[in-house]
C-alpha cells in the first residue's frame, strides 16, 4: 500500500526553492575553496527565484494590517585605540564619552591640561550642532563605598561643565549634571580593563 503524505503550502513552496536552487547551483568547482577569493565576492551561480506575488501565503491574515513606517535609529560608534575617548552619533544625538584618567588624577576632580584640550574640542562640535541642551554625567566603578561614587562622579561633571560653559560663553545654553556614581556601567566591574571604561564622564546634546 502507498502512503501519500500532504505537506502545508508554505512547506511545500520552500521544498520546491531548496531544490531548485541546488539543482541551479550544479556540482561545485574546484576552485570553490580557493582562499584568494575573499568570502562573499565569489559569483553566484543561479537565477534569483521568481515569487509568485498573487501567492495566498504572502498575504496578510484578514483584518490585519502593517504597523506604521518610522526611521531607525542608527549608531555609529568611534572609538580611540587607547579607549581614552569614545563618540556615539544616533540620529537624534552625538555623546561623547571621555574616561576618568585622561581628565583628572586619582581621586581627584580637578582637571588636567589634556582635559582641558579634550573638553575644547568637544564644544567645538557643540557650536557646530548649534545645541542649547547638554548633558553631562560622572560614573565611576565599583571599588570603594557607592556614596563616595556618587560625590566623586558629580564633583567630575560638575568640573567638566564648569569648562564647557566658560568655553561656550553662550547664555542661551542650559546644563543637566548628574553624578551617578556606580551606575550604569558599560563594562564588567571584575577587571580593572573593565573598570577604566566605567570611570568616566559622558557629554552628550542634540543633533541639529
Amino acid at each position: 500500500m502507498t502512503t501519500t503524505t500532504r505537506l502545508p503550502l508554505a512547506a511545500t513552496t520552500a521544498a520546491l526553492l531548496v531544490a531548485t536552487t541546488l539543482y541551479a547551483a550544479g556540482p561545485a568547482h574546484a576552485d570553490d575553496s580557493d582562499p584568494s577569493v575573499p568570502p562573499g565576492t565569489e559569483a553566484s551561480a543561479s537565477a534569483p527565484v521568481k515569487v509568485d506575488p498573487t501567492d495566498p501565503d504572502l498575504k496578510l491574515p484578514e483584518g490585519a494590517t502593517l504597523a506604521a513606517a518610522k526611521v531607525l535609529d542608527i549608531k555609529s560608534v568611534v572609538e580611540e585605540q587607547s579607549g581614552d575617548e569614545r563618540r556615539e552619533d544616533t540620529n537624534a544625538d552625538v555623546k561623547f564619552a571621555l574616561q576618568a584618567e585622561v581628565l583628572f588624577g586619582k581621586d581627584s576632580s580637578k582637571l588636567n591640561d589634556e582635559a582641558k584640550s579634550r573638553i575644547s574640542a568637544i564644544a567645538e562640535e557643540i557650536k557646530k550642532q548649534n545645541a542649547t541642551r547638554i548633558r553631562v554625567f560622572g560614573f565611576t566603578d565599583d571599588l570603594g563605598s557607592s556614596a563616595h561614587g556618587d560625590v566623586l562622579s558629580r564633583q567630575r561633571a560638575n568640573a567638566v561643565q564648569a569648562f564647557l560653559d566658560q568655553d561656550l560663553n553662550d547664555p542661551g545654553i542650559t546644563f543637566e549634571v548628574r553624578g551617578y556614581g556606580e551606575q550604569y556601567p558599560i563594562a564588567d566591574n571584575s577587571t580593572e580593563a573593565g573598570r577604566k571604561k566605567n570611570r568616566r564622564v559622558e557629554v552628550s546634546f542634540p543633533r541639529a
